[in-house]
């Protein structure tokens, strides 16, 4: 939405998680779903410079959708390598304000100055992750944890119904 005034970030919270539960009625590939949950994210929420999921195959995570100005190096990691494969391997999400000062971090982007990973489970068992980059320190705060908590969830019941891909 550049040139566009954004309306308050809560209301345009209220407005993904309406629009992605009516996706996820809607969508019967995960694939397109996940896609288009990265585009929305990255199209809508200007402090995230960079947004991808990435869903556990085997011992590792993989790539399955993105959105940002330019792909990532990392399509496969190891389940328990960087950010993303501790968020996996924990079921935690990792908020990390500075990612210069965090020896897991993996880094894709040198623009890259914070990152916050959240696990997309369901029932206690985790499937995948959103990934999302940010080029300011201390990008993402509690209210992002819980916007992004609360579309994992959606994610997590949706893949766990469906027996995806």
């Amino acid at each position: 939405m550049t040139g566009a005034k954004q309306p308050p970030l809560e209301e345009r919270r209220e407005s993904t998680l309406r629009w992605l539960r009516a996706e996820v009625e809607r969508e019967g590939d995960f694939r397109r779903l996940a896609q288009a949950i990265c585009t929305h994210l990255y199209r809508n929420y200007e402090h995230y410079s960079w947004v991808g999921i990435y869903m556990i195959e085997g011992d590792r995570l993989k790539l399955w959708a993105w959105d940002g100005p330019q792909p990532t190096q990392h399509v496969e990691i190891p389940l328990h390598a960087g950010l993303c494969g501790w968020a996996a391997s924990t079921g935690q999400i990792a908020n990390v304000p500075d990612v210069s000062k965090d020896e897991r971090y993996l880094q894709c982007f040198a623009s890259c100055k914070s990152e916050i990973v959240v696990p997309i489970a369901h029932g206690g068992r985790v499937f995948g992750e959103i990934d999302i980059d940010g080029d300011q320190l201390a990008a993402f705060d509690g209210d992002d944890e819980r916007f992004l908590q609360q579309i994992c969830d959606l994610l997590g019941a949706r893949y766990a119904a469906t027996g995806a891909p």
